[in-house]
């Protein structure tokens, strides 16, 4: 029986369509998010950070070497197993994750699965400023072709460091547009930074940090599906009062639902963060390294496993907790209510006008013979 809504008539698909969710997008929305609508997305696509820290365990051990490649294969796959069960979606690399957790199930099937577009390891200009680029033998088709849920893109991002923000806006505008072709969501990261000789502790970085957060989704917000976001500040640098303010300038600021990133910081203040975060309009959370990072502190495999399945895993159900009872579902953050999506239904032959350049089914005039209202 059709929903209807209040004016006793259902909803069309255009209410979808016209604030860009079609079929592929609103699909990889539902993969990755809670029943609820919310977002509770775990983050192991870091490349260069897990291996900086598997190389300082392999030190401690007496083992002056970096890692191996099945090693990092191996701890991605223990932190995928272990702390996935609590989240909504985990995010996974190329190179070492995706399809090694596809192929083991160290992934759950009823889990979303977002994969990473942008290379480890960005170049930069002489100030610098990010040049970002596509992994090597990667594309948003193949992330499509191989059923990632959604596409996350990397694409450090200073206002006011011009060269760079001209190529970054340009190589994210390319993505968005790759992914409306193949009709996959796409989740855009954009991360300040220090330049022209600052270091992240100098106070004119710490300073302006949460004016380039805020700045940043006002700028580019648009461009992407889902948008993950940075503290807009810092913890003894701005009082409460004032990050409070910032995240709700953020929010306002943001086109699109949002989710903060955990940037490595310790989970204490993660959690403190994303406290604040959901009470000034987050949807959710995609962290990383505030969940795991301790797995490689643990003296052997054994003991990592045990830190992934304990501590790890209750660190991400205790965020998920506060992720379901406190976000805003994403869809309210697209003006939307879940009665108003269960009374949309598209109309008669959206078949024929979906993806109009992708080829069909008795070539180019293959849907001229449709006629209303003809059973097939």
């Amino acid at each position: 029986m059709t929903t209807e809504t209040t004016n006793g008539r259902p909803l069309g698909a255009t209410v979808l369509t016209a604030r860009g969710l079609t079929p592929g997008k609103l699909r990889g929305l539902q993969r990755i998010s809670n029943p609820n609508g919310t977002l509770t997305m775990l983050a192991l696509d870091q490349n260069s950070s897990m291996i900086e820290l598997a190389a300082k365990a392999l030190r401690a051990a007496g083992l002056d070497r970096p890692p191996t490649y099945d090693e990092i294969v191996e701890a991605k796959l223990d932190l995928c197993r272990h702390l996935s069960p609590p989240a909504s979606a985990v995010l996974l690399d190329a190179y070492y994750g995706a399809w090694p957790a596809v192929a083991s199930f160290a992934l759950p099937a009823d889990k979303g699965l977002l994969i990473r577009l942008e290379r480890s390891g960005t170049p930069k200009n002489a100030a610098g400023g990010y040049l970002g680029v596509v992994e090597p033998g990667w594309s948003v088709e193949k992330i499509k072709l191989m059923g990632g849920d959604a596409l996350k893109l990397l694409a450090q991002f200073e206002p006011w460091e011009r060269s760079s923000a001209e190529h970054q806006l340009g190589f994210l505008q390319g993505v968005y547009e790759e992914c409306r072709k193949y009709d996959l969501l796409m989740l855009l990261e954009p991360i300040s930074y220090p330049y022209g000789g600052e270091t992240k502790l100098d106070p004119a970085y710490l300073r302006r940090k949460a004016e380039t957060v805020i700045e940043t989704a006002r700028q580019i917000s648009r461009w992407c599906d889902l948008y993950k976001a940075e503290f807009p500040g810092t913890f003894g640098v701005e009082s409460d009062e004032q990050l409070m303010d910032n995240l709700h300038a953020l929010s306002e600021s943001s086109e699109r639902p949002w989710v903060l990133l955990s940037a490595g910081v310790d989970y204490d203040q993660y959690l403190r963060q994303v406290r604040m975060a959901v009470d000034a309009g987050a949807s959710g959370v995609l962290g990383g390294r505030a969940f795991w990072k301790e797995y490689f502190q643990q003296p052997d495999r054994a003991s990592r496993i045990r830190f992934a399945a304990t501590t790890g895993r209750e660190r991400v159900a205790e965020v998920d907790a506060l992720v379901r009872e406190r976000a805003t579902p994403w869809f309210a953050r697209y003006g939307l209510s879940r009665e108003e999506l269960e009374s949309i239904r598209p109309a008669e032959g959206w078949q024929l006008r979906y993806a109009p350049y992708a080829r069909a089914a008795g070539g180019a005039e293959g849907g001229t013979a449709f006629r209303p209202g003809e059973v097939y």
